[in-house]
């Protein structure tokens, strides 16, 4: 096993390079630059000035040498600094010679996407096993059937009107949730308790959104498992031997029907940023979501490559927490990993 996972770390390493360099060239695809943003807010802006900052940012040379020297920070875990007038660091938190601390902005950006994102995971999980379950056991009845239609119009809402929707029912016609962001602007007067229930209220819609889109496919995943799992002749060893019908479905069955569940969960690792875009830009979140929407139409490399290279690894990351444990979860998996 541990053989399988060093050989699984080393190859993440060049995959890791292999996409940011196709994600590195695509974005130079684009047209323009940062220098176009300068000359739109200065009208006065002339050529000689725009070719400074090409140099400056090293804009000027050869796309691969931009790459290289790119990546050359990049191993070293710096990712420069943003292109927007502020200069933060892009990744991690800098200390100048006064011991002045910048923190960087995938820093302040990652944990709270990170956070929404968990959230709606747990809440979707806790409600896709029991229904998928119940789904399974009623199959053709009037509960499946309903959880059915309940999963048909969760595939076809878009994450981006149910936000919209969201905002405008809960927000702006009853005024029951906040519509942006993370606090009130008169957070820092609360006390505790007031704190905490100022955070809640703003988190609730974010949470709901990647809750909703997701539940309906965990759900029929879930269902389907379990259908096949119960045909299996172990499950009907376990109903001739006397077995209650509670302890076949939820001691023998949803357990090994849960485990291909171990992989979805594992590979929305990266969703948690990919899937936040829309949200997040919605309701005015500072994550990781918004900040690569705002630097893409800023054209602020640096901050797309660090987002990027971050979704990558969590990615692959994905793919390896999702093997392993599912290896740790199957015994027979787990042997023929030994064995390989």
């Amino acid at each position: 096993m541990l053989t399988y996972l060093i050989k699984r770390v080393l190859w993440m390493i060049p995959m890791l390079i292999g996409i940011s360099l196709i994600s590195f060239f695509i974005m130079h695809l684009a047209p323009g630059d940062i220098t176009n943003n300068e000359a739109a807010f200065n009208p006065k802006a002339s050529e000689e000035s725009r070719q400074k900052l090409r140099e400056l940012y090293n804009l000027d040379k050869p796309v691969i040498v931009q790459y290289g020297l790119w990546l050359k920070r990049m191993i070293q875990l710096d990712f420069g600094n943003s292109f927007a007038g502020h200069q933060k660091p892009v990744f991690w938190q800098t200390t100048d010679k006064d011991g002045n601390v910048t923190k960087g902005m995938i820093q302040e950006a990652l944990p709270i996407t990170l956070m929404i994102n968990i959230l709606g995971l747990i809440i979707t999980l806790l409600l896709a096993i029991p229904l998928g379950v119940i789904a399974a056991k009623h199959y053709q009845g009037w509960k499946d059937r309903s959880i059915t239609l309940f999963n048909f119009i969760g595939f076809s809402i878009p994450g981006f009107w149910l936000s919209l929707l969201l905002m405008y029912w809960l927000g702006v016609m009853n005024n029951w949730l906040p519509i942006s962001g993370l606090h009130s602007l008169n957070y820092d007067t609360f006390d505790t308790w007031g704190k905490i229930k100022d955070s809640i209220s703003h988190l609730i819609m974010p949470v709901i959104i990647p809750s909703v889109t997701g539940l309906a496919g965990i759900t029929l995943f879930v269902k389907n498992g379990m259908l096949d799992v119960l045909s299996q002749d172990f499950i009907t060893t376990a109903r001739a031997k006397g077995l209650n019908e509670h302890q076949v479905v939820y001691t023998h069955a949803l357990r090994n029907a849960l485990l291909p569940l171990i992989t979805i969960v594992g590979l929305s690792i990266p969703g948690l940023i990919g899937g936040s875009v829309i949200a997040e830009t919605i309701f005015a979140i500072p994550g990781m979501g918004k900040l690569f929407y705002d630097a893409v139409l800023m054209r602020d490399f640096p901050v797309v490559m660090g987002v990027l290279t971050i979704g990558s690894a969590l990615t692959l990351l994905g793919n390896l927490i999702a093997d392993v444990s599912y290896a740790w979860a199957d015994p027979r998996i787990r042997r023929g990993v030994v064995k390989g």
